[in-house]
């Protein structure tokens, strides 16, 4: 558990009321789109396609990670 409040911080610090909750949902997709469009601008230059479709990838499973997280933690499924 310690290693999963490391790698998803916003997960476990937003989870005391329903506000928080949703201002903690917005982080995580603020985050999602400024990586998808960093991803996105490094992908114009050629051969880097590829790795960027992985970045990109792992960026979107980061996110979805960690809304999943925030919400176990909210409804206190996980401790």
């Amino acid at each position: 558990m310690e290693n999963l409040k490391k790698l998803f911080p916003i997960s476990f610090l937003f989870t005391e009321s329903v506000s928080k909750l949703v201002i903690g949902c917005i982080i995580y997709l603020l985050l999602g789109i400024a990586g998808g469009a960093v991803i996105a601008l490094a992908s114009l230059i050629p051969f880097v396609g590829i790795v960027c479709g992985i970045l990109g990838l792992l960026v979107d499973l980061y996110v979805i990670g960690g809304i999943v997280l925030l919400f176990l933690d909210f409804f206190k499924v996980i401790k």
